[in-house]
């Protein structure tokens, strides 16, 4: 298990933007980056530093999760039949954690983590401590009954800032989320390339000359 340390809001700052969206977020307050020379002017970025700025966003907002589970993810997206980009972010999105930050049980993804190592969250009535487990279409992730009460959970079932998405599926009076066939990933197995035979190429005409 991984764990964020240094304030978590400092992701906010060093990317510029308010990642996940929090009226908390001291971005909305100081827009510049943080330490002594977040307020230096800025130079031009690379190409190469526009695509790690995103991955660094990327990794950022689900939960700040390591290099070596993102690089897992991506192999296995690329893996996958269908577009690289689409398969990531259904990879992404089908973890424990994201499920129980979508569907409103945690108000951040760094406690939708925690409750899930935590062992409050249960996946088709089995308890799972596994923050990177993925949920299929149809699973059902609910809170353990004697979990239902924290104040955490409760805090994130009544706040506005948030709604939850059009693919899940959440029994509010029961604490339970079911991911519809809109989180369905695509095949595992790769399409093999067809082997095909190379063409003879042969000189001058197709038709030789006998000779006797």
């Amino acid at each position: 298990m991984s764990k964020r340390h240094s304030a978590k809001y400092k992701i906010d700052r060093r990317m510029g933007e308010n990642l996940w969206g929090r009226p908390k977020s001291p971005i909305n307050q100081r827009s510049y980056g943080p330490g002594q020379h977040g307020q230096r002017r800025k130079s031009k970025v690379s190409d190469f530093g526009l695509q790690l700025r995103a991955k660094q966003k990327l990794k950022g907002y689900y939960g700040n999760i390591t290099e070596r589970q993102f690089q897992k993810i991506y192999t296995e997206a690329a893996r996958r039949k269908g577009n690289t980009s689409e398969n990531l972010i259904s990879l992404l999105e089908s973890r424990l954690d994201a499920v129980v930050y979508r569907a409103k049980f945690a108000p951040t993804p760094f406690a939708a983590r925690q409750i899930v190592n935590h062992g409050h969250i249960q996946v088709n009535g089995r308890r799972v401590n596994i923050a990177s487990f993925q949920v299929k279409p149809g699973d059902v992730v609910e809170v353990r009954e004697r979990s239902r009460n924290m104040a955490l959970i409760l805090e994130a079932q009544q706040s506005a800032e948030r709604d939850t998405p059009d693919y899940i599926e959440v029994d509010a009076k029961h604490l339970s989320a079911t991911p519809s066939a809109a989180l369905r990933l695509t095949s595992s197995r790769p399409r093999k390339p067809r082997w095909r035979r190379p063409r003879r190429q042969d000189s001058g005409s197709p038709f030789r000359a006998r000779t006797w």
